[in-house]
């Protein structure tokens, strides 16, 4: 079980977008893409979907490592516990269950 999900808020804790806030948009192996976050430029190449082509800016993966949760406004570290027979994510700072 992932600490971090699609449609998470977290905040980005180290690199050259730090203390910025966004959306998850995707997680792959280890790493998260976060709206509006992280952002490069791309050359792309012209399509029928583009007919121009052109540089584009897009968004990039980030480690996962990079990026905390953010509960009630507070950024904060993800621990699991048990509620019945079901595995759940708690956050560390309130102890509050972020899964419902």
């Amino acid at each position: 079980m992932n600490k971090i999900k699609k449609g998470d808020i977290v905040k980005i804790i180290t690199g050259k977008d730090k203390g910025s806030e966004g959306k998850v948009l995707r997680v792959e192996d280890g790493k998260v893409l976060v709206e509006g976050c992280n952002m490069v430029t791309k050359h792309q190449k012209a399509s029928q979907a583009n007919p121009k082509g052109g540089i584009v800016k897009a968004e990039a993966l980030i480690d996962a490592s990079n990026v905390m949760l953010v509960v009630d406004g507070k950024a904060t570290r993800v621990g699991f516990k048990m509620d019945g027979d079901k595995k759940v994510r708690v956050a560390k700072a309130t102890g509050a269950v972020i899964d419902k």
